[in-house]
């Protein structure tokens, strides 16, 4: 498969969203597993988030994602789907479901989904038929199976560690099945689908126009730089083993290598994309498709957002920028520039189900590689800094314009759990490792809702999927509702306030700072970011809106920002002195 026209020109006029409701929206992700849980199996389900929908509305966000609810063996956290048209029963019923789409409309929030498209279980229906059917049969041209006599038929890695090729002959014991093998980019559990193949498209198809038609308004797009593999399959630069461990237990060396080569961001993804953005067009209005794309550079990512694919790419270069003011300004310039010249908005994110939580990471010198994930055997974390520098890397976040993406708990200041119990762990990566890589359980424990209480209000038994750790419970809801200067009430205000002053409609115009402060202009709205370890003092500029340090009565002449911290503040028209620049 090539693509058709991969030119990033684009006539922006052609574009007809630009009053899309995900122009700007703050969009809120949901672990469903770790969310709540109503029945008290140690598992979250729907009911568990109906039941705390007052929370989102709270909050303030505008729409929620859910990560994979489909019914799967649950190899990769659900990302192993066996059956993409229906509720994993631990998760509840369709019924169960459509209860809570209406829920969130009722309120005005959206309902954006996971969509896994690169692979599926080795348990769906189709994989199964692929293995009793042998060698080139229909059945196993849905998936990507190759013939090799000399070992796999390439040198690809998993990302999840170890060779992406898995013999068939021990699966079926059959002698036609020796020197088979199929690929698998994840677990082997996830055989990948084989995009060539038109059964793979109308399934997909199927899939878009059955979700919509149950009032979804938008999916998120897993591994969309995947799908299309380079034709021939031709070795890549990087080995069998995508994880460089060296083994050493403080986990020095523990390195994933990136996702380029031939499995990776082939033109032919764009085909797949044009084929969905027309289906959905003729379903719906304004569905979102946002692209969870890895790829080397924001040029390339803004390749998934011109006006015939794509709405939205999550903008993992915010994410993985640090406390590093050169760099987060570079990523924010070449953000608008590239996502702006296809007519796109750009997108923020500071944390998801497969990183470990930016209360966290942010406390690290930048140097430390946390990608692996953290864990006891690591060097721990500074609590105290790591949850100060979250609050403004948040705060400063949502003052940019575009959209912006919240990971459950950020809100409360969640840190990772980097103490977590090696017996406890459940993410493939630790397994395929041999126990090297911690992988990412630290951000997905449940979530804490009271103070007390045996799991914290998660439910009512005390039986979790993951442990959750000492203190939990100072960080729930209960413990930081109506309370000054809490981390939820700075979420709550800033999400109000980034509504109110339309920032996320905005535009970016930088001001003179000193090196390491971050000041820009938004509207009539100042936003400043602080990564120094010295207060700086803005000059003329009066009193703040909002402040991610609890405000203390200054006086002065002007508004001393803290080290670690950032603002907004009302703009007067000539602007404001940041700083001596040095």
């Amino acid at each position: 498969m090539t693509s058709t026209d991969d030119s990033r020109s684009q006539i922006l006029t052609r574009r007809t969203d630009i009053d899309a409701w995900w122009r700007d929206a703050v969009i809120y992700q949901i672990y469903p597993r770790s969310f709540a849980d109503a029945n008290g199996d140690g598992i979250g389900d729907i009911q568990g988030i109906r039941e705390h929908v007052d929370h989102l509305v709270a909050l303030g966000v505008d729409a929620v994602w859910l990560s994979p609810f489909y019914p799967s063996p649950q190899v990769d956290a659900g990302y192993d789907v066996s059956d993409y048209f229906d509720l994993a029963p631990e998760y509840g019923s369709l019924e169960d479901l459509d209860a809570l789409i209406a829920d969130l409309h009722a309120v005005g929030i959206r309902i954006v989904i996971d969509l896994v498209p690169n692979h599926s279980s080795d348990q769906h229906e189709w994989f199964r038929a692929a293995l009793a059917a042998g060698p080139g049969s229909p059945e196993r041209d849905r998936y990507i199976f190759r013939h090799s006599d000399d070992g796999a038929p390439n040198n690809w890695g998993s990302l999840f560690g170890g060779p992406a090729w898995q013999p068939v002959e021990p699966l079926t014991g059959r002698n036609q099945d020796q020197g088979w093998y199929y690929l698998h980019l994840f677990a082997a559990e996830q055989p990948d689908f084989n995009w060539s193949n038109e059964d793979v498209h109308e399934h997909f198809r199927t899939f878009l126009r059955f979700w919509v038609e149950r009032g979804i308004d938008g999916f998120r797009v897993d591994v969309a730089h995947g799908l299309v593999k380079a034709e021939g399959l031709p070795d890549d630069d990087l080995g069998p083993d995508r994880w460089n461990v060296i083994g050493s237990e403080d986990g020095a060396g523990r390195e994933k290598l990136p996702d380029v080569g031939p499995a990776f961001n082939q033109p032919g993804v764009h085909d797949v994309y044009r084929e969905w953005r027309r289906v959905l067009d003729e379903v719906g209005t304004d569905i979102l498709m946002v692209a969870e794309a890895w790829v080397p550079t924001e040029a390339d990512a803004a390749l998934y957002v011109r006006a015939d694919e794509m709405r939205q790419a999550f903008n993992f270069p915010f994410l993985v920028a640090g406390w590093d003011a050169v760099e987060l300004r570079r990523v924010i310039d070449v953000s608008l520039a590239e996502y702006g010249a296809v007519g796109a908005p750009a997108t923020w994110v500071l944390s998801n189900h497969d990183v470990v939580r930016h209360a966290s990471r942010l406390s690290y010198p930048a140097d430390m590689d946390t990608d692996p994930g953290i864990g006891p055997r690591d060097p721990q974390p500074d609590v105290e800094l790591g949850l100060a520098r979250a609050r403004a890397a948040t705060l400063f976040m949502l003052g940019l314009p575009g959209s912006a993406y919240l990971y459950q708990g950020e809100e409360l200041g969640l840190p990772e759990h980097t103490t977590m119990e090696d017996e406890a762990r459940q993410d493939p990566l630790w397994e395929r490792t041999n126990h090297l890589v911690p992988g990412r359980d630290g951000c997905r424990v449940p979530l804490p809702w009271t103070r007390d209480g045996a799991s914290h209000g998660y439910n009512t038994t005390g039986r979790t999927w993951l442990p959750q750790p000492e203190g939990w419970g100072q960080y729930s809801p209960e413990a930081q509702e109506g309370r000054e200067g809490s981390t939820l009430t700075l979420y709550r205000r800033a999400i109000a306030l980034r509504r109110e002053r339309r920032l996320g409609r905005g535009a970016v115009e930088w001001l003179v700072s000193e090196p390491g402060v971050l000041v820009l202009r938004n509207g009539m709205t100042g936003v400043v970011l602080n990564t120094t370890d010295h207060s700086v003092t803005l000059k003329g500029s009066g009193g703040p809106l909002l402040t991610s340090w609890h405000p203390d009565d200054q006086g002065g002449t002007g508004l001393v920002v803290p080290p670690n911290g950032a603002c907004w503040l009302e703009l007067p028209a000539g602007g404001l002195d940041g700083g001596d620049p040095r």
